[in-house]
């Protein structure tokens, strides 16, 4: 399903990669959150081909209930891990968010495990000075229990939680960012997510991690306007 959410005349045009296999996994927060672009949104679990990257200029693989190791019962995983193979490629700016974090650190060599525990909490994490981080205080949500335990080929660290060395990586080249927390989740939502949510020793007050988003966007307006 291929959805297009709004147009900002000018704008950049941001592609969404919906992974909700049923009902809804918070891709429409991450599009709402971008601010003014050209919002495309595609479920591929929903989906019976890869979306156009045409005119695309950055990509947003989103969050899952699936694991990156369920192929055989998830099909759409194999055609996904082809389709960031040519996101990577065509190096058009990526953000994968904790299933796309997983996902694209797989599609790159790295090891996805279930670590044996759901986190859906705010934890306190180490971000490096980074411009994705820009704006962002270390205080972050997360919704997963499968954690990164060896990033992919050219996969550096920049970011780390006590549960976790591999929270948040970028590739030392090309435009790819991933991290496992969710900068889309926000007190708005999390109503939502009452059954299975845990509150912890902080507070969504001490929590910026929506400008993840914002600075994802930025970054790809300077690439596009450099290429310009």
């Amino acid at each position: 399903m291929y959805i297009k959410l709004g147009t900002e005349p000018g704008g950049i045009v941001i592609l969404v990669v919906d992974n909700a296999v049923e009902g809804g996994y918070m891709a429409g927060e991450v599009a709402r959150l971008l601010p003014g672009e050209d919002v495309r949104m595609y479920n591929y679990p929903n989906g019976d081909d890869d979306p156009s990257l045409e005119d695309v200029d950055g990509v947003v693989i989103g969050g899952s209930g699936a694991g990156v190791y369920d192929e055989p019962d998830q099909p759409w995983i194999t055609r996904q891990k082809e389709f960031v193979e040519e996101i990577i490629d065509e190096e058009i700016p990526l953000l994968g968010i904790c299933f796309g974090h997983q996902l694209v650190n797989e599609v790159l060599g790295g090891t996805v495990v279930n670590s044996g525990e759901s986190r859906n909490y705010l934890v306190e994490a180490s971000l490096a000075e980074i411009p994705l981080f820009e704006g962002v205080r270390n205080v972050v949500p997360v919704l997963h229990s499968d954690i990164v335990t060896e990033p992919g080929e050219g996969m550096e660290v920049v970011g780390t939680a006590d549960y976790n060395r591999y929270f948040a990586t970028r590739h030392h080249e090309r435009p790819i960012w991933t991290v496992q927390y969710h900068p889309e989740f926000t007190p708005e939502i999390r109503p939502e997510y009452s059954d299975s949510w845990d509150e912890s020793e902080y507070s969504f007050e001490a929590s910026t991690a929506t400008r993840t988003l914002e600075n994802f966007s930025q970054c790809c307006q300077q690439r596009t306007s450099v290429s310009d």
